[in-house]
């Protein structure tokens, strides 16, 4: 699929929290970009700056958290210079956003079709009337039965896949043009998750919608998204299309990622995994965050700056010093 302009660029995004124990720098000049209509998947481990990253862009950070760095730009215009006010309009209009727990998402002193009512009343300035028939339909569109009735149902009355695909409805109520989903199908079973999932998909077939993915699960990504970017330690370790990251890993991290995953029909006696800890943002490595648990770590690795991103494609880059090494040394065999 080709597109003319990005829909979301972000560029040498940089955010740390300022706290007593010192400076956790969370997100260090993360830079990416999605296109109209297409899903990327932001992977990684817990604490790798996925979740800070996105809370950026929204501007929802916690106290203490502050941008140092970088460029956001939203469709033509520059979310870091909009004021407080300014991102009202911003937020649920036109970025949507999808929490991890629908419990804690939605609320419980409210019915589901009221919630789901309100940001459309709120963003789209239609009456209440047509808002909440709007609300039923979204519902009927996620696939809940008997959306009248459910529609006056409070959160604790419904299982919790209907909570998260109430939630979704409520997220692109107001027809946003990107949704971000911060790992929604965490808190579901394996078989509630993949019809989520396939859900998710007919979502976005029928409403042209740009996605933002989190999640922490590679066999997520593979199954969702057009483009994948995989996070640790605050940065993009390496980013391309979902087909040639699958086919060519070419970051150790990345290539963990996926030699975790169980393959339908193939008896293996152990999956890999990732030796070590994931770093302390507080107390970051110096060189590139991985060399401490990589198994091909260099020299160069263990000092120095972190890795610049190499193009191994016009659409896949790797920040990995083995892809320069692996050029030099390429280099030395054409010139002998």
């Amino acid at each position: 699929m080709q597109y003319s302009q990005p829909l979301l660029k972000v560029r040498d995004l940089k955010t740390h929290f300022f706290t007593r124990a010192g400076v956790v720098q969370a997100v260090n000049g993360v830079s990416f970009e999605v296109m109209p209509g297409e899903t990327l998947g932001l992977v990684g481990e817990s604490g790798s700056g996925k979740t800070i990253t996105v809370t950026s862009i929204l501007r929802l950070l916690p106290r203490g958290a502050q941008i140092l760095d970088g460029e956001v730009i939203f469709e033509g215009e520059s979310i870091l210079d909009k004021t407080e006010k300014e991102m009202e309009s911003v937020r649920g209009k036109r970025i949507g956003l999808v929490l991890q727990n629908s419990m804690t998402a939605l609320d419980p002193v409210f019915t589901i079709g009221t919630q789901i009512t309100e940001p459309v009343v709120i963003h789209n300035r239609v009456s209440w009337r047509e808002g909440w028939q709007r609300a039923v339909d979204l519902l009927r569109m996620v696939k809940i039965g008997a959306p009248e009735v459910r529609a006056k149902h409070f959160p604790h009355e419904l299982s919790g896949g209907m909570r998260q695909r109430s939630a979704s409805a409520a997220a692109i109520g107001p027809t946003p043009s990107l949704l971000i989903a911060d790992e929604p199908t965490t808190a579901l079973d394996v078989t509630t998750q993949r019809q989520y999932l396939e859900l998710f998909k007919e979502l976005q077939a029928q409403t042209g919608i740009a996605v933002i993915f989190i999640t922490h699960d590679m066999s997520i990504v593979g199954n969702l998204c057009d483009r994948i970017a995989v996070f640790y330690g605050g940065h993009v370790v390496e980013t391309g299309p979902k087909a040639e990251i699958f086919a060519s890993p070419s970051h150790p991290y990345t290539q963990a990622l996926l030699g975790a995953i169980p393959v339908l029909g193939e008896k293996v006696e152990r999956l890999q995994s990732v030796d070590g800890e994931p770093p302390n943002p507080l107390h970051l490595p110096a060189g590139c965050p991985f060399h401490p648990r990589c198994a091909s770590a260099m020299e160069i690795c263990t000092s120095g700056d972190a890795p610049p991103a190499f193009q191994l494609h016009p659409e896949h880059q790797v920040r990995c010093w083995l892809l320069e090494a692996e050029d030099h040394a390429g280099d030395s065999v054409r010139d002998a």
